[in-house]
Order: structure tokens, then sequence, then C-alpha cells
């Protein structure tokens, strides 16, 4: 427990790193992740690769927590002596999440909760989780951790891009043309989180490798406007390019002081496919 005794939560749609938020005590709520045959909890009833297996027979759909499960979060740690919380959650612009923490949140006595919108998702959203805990046990006062994450979100970026485009078209992403367009012609989206917190495409790259450049051409140039940055890569395991993407960050970014790599979700896989890149960018915050 840091000193202050406040809390971190998030979602499971954040995606930080295990290590990170095991050595942190960075509360997790999963997400759910729904099939014909009953609904799990992303990373506790379900894995991600365990998701992708079943692709073949059922590309399942995703859902909010429950108030329940995110007030009985809360309450947990009351209960293990924290006083007060920071619940960080993924964009109010893709999932009910933040709404529903919000309202929660509000209805929370004696316990106060500060709720940031990462208005982006998956690792990026990852980054901002991190950073709350580093102030948390740096000593920044309660009252300002709101507002500090809040500027700090609004300046991390996540690009992204899929092999497979059907699992986007089947979640509502994207539309039918954009997909019969890029599976015809072998186009690759370049996606990002707009500041609605929206997806959206920055860039059309013909072939997966293309995409991946185009990718780190994006986190290079974000990366030019601040003094310092931290990045993140993420991927499956049916497309490992953690080593080698971390390695090309490190060598054409000169002001980057680390690279987190980070697997994805089951919610977030739900998605995507089997096959994603995503990277972020983030100004360190002190």
């Amino acid at each position: 427990m840091n000193e202050q005794r406040i809390a971190i939560l998030t979602d499971t749609g954040t995606n930080v790193p295990a290590d990170f938020a095991a050595a942190h005590d960075v509360r997790n709520v999963s997400l759910l992740v729904n099939y014909s045959d009953g609904t799990f909890r992303s990373g506790v009833d379900i894995t991600t690769d365990e998701v992708i297996d079943r692709f073949a027979t059922e590309i399942p759909t995703t859902s909010l927590p429950s108030p329940k499960d995110i007030q009985d979060a809360l309450e947990a740690a009351r209960a293990d002596g924290y006083e007060r919380a920071v619940f960080v959650t993924i964009s109010s612009g893709l999932s009910a999440t933040n709404q529903t923490v919000e309202l929660v949140a509000s209805q929370m006595e004696g316990f106060p909760v500060t709720v940031v919108d990462t208005k982006s998702i998956g690792v990026a959203a990852g980054l901002v989780v991190m950073a709350a805990t580093e102030m948390v046990e740096a000593g920044v006062p309660y009252g300002e951790l709101g507002p500090r994450l809040a500027d700090l979100s609004e300046h991390t970026r996540v690009y992204f891009t899929v092999r497979e485009l059907k699992y986007l078209r089947h979640g509502g992403r994207i539309n039918e043309a954009t997909y019969r367009l890029g599976s015809a012609l072998n186009i690759k989206p370049v996606f990002y989180c707009d500041e609605q917190g929206k997806y959206a495409t920055v860039k059309k790259a013909r072939g997966w490798e293309k995409a991946l450049a185009a990718e780190l051409s994006f986190i290079q140039e974000q990366a030019k406007r601040y003094e310092r940055v931290v990045c993140a890569v993420c991927c499956t395991k049916a497309e490992d390019r953690l080593g080698e993407l971390s390695a090309r960050i490190r060598e054409t970014i000169p002001n980057v002081v680390d690279v987190v790599e980070s697997g994805i979700s089951p919610d977030l896989i739900v998605h995507t496919g089997a096959s994603l890149v995503g990277m972020a960018v983030q100004p360190t915050w002190r």
C-alpha cells in the first residue's frame, strides 16, 4: 500500500502489464466476454489464447463490468485499508465502462473516487494507469491527480493495425465498405483514437509491413513534440514482434526513456482478431 493510501483501479481494456499491476497493487475489474454458452470475465475465466482458439467456431461479443463488480472492487480496496481511489478507464467513446464507474463512484459514501477517462484503449490507456500509479507513489496530492491525468491523457496516443478486418467489422468498429475495400486490395488501415476517444483511420497502408512502418512513423513524429517520452508496444502471440519493435523504437526515438511491452486482453482481442500490433507514446509526467 502506498503512503497516501490511494488505491489504483482500472478495467482490463487498459492492458496494464501483469508484472507492473502485481508489483504496485493495481486492481483490475474485468470486462466480459460473451459466448452462446456463457459469459466469462476477461483475464479471469478466459485467456486471450482461449478466445483466439474459439474464433473458428464463434466470434463472441463483449460487455462492460456490472455496477456490482465495480462497487465490489472499490469496497475491497477500502476493506484493505485504502482511503481513496483513482479509477482509470478505457475511452468513454468506445465503452460505457467510464460512465458506469462514474455512477458507482458517485454513490460511494466516505470513499472519494477520482475517475479518469483516458480517451484511449489498450497500451495507451495502460500508460495512463502506470503514470497514475507513479504519481501517487511520488506523493502528488490527491486533488491534483484528476486534472494532471486528464491532461496527460490528451497527450497520449495509440496507433494500431490488424491483419484481418472482419473482426472490426463484426464488432461494428468499421463499416462494410471499409471492410470490402481493405480485404480486396490488401489495405491495412492504421487506426488511432481521436479527440472524442473513438476509432478513426489515420492511414491506409498497402500491406502489413508498410502498416507497421506507418505506426512507427507516427510514434516518432509524436515523440518529437516532447522533451522525453515513454512508448509502448503490444501484440499477440500470433504476431509476436515485441522485441523487434521495441528495439526499433529505442533506435529511432532518441528521447524515449522506456518502452513498455504488453499483451492484449481477451476483451480487446474479440474486436481485433488474432493478429494485432499496437504502439503508443506518452510524454513523461515529470
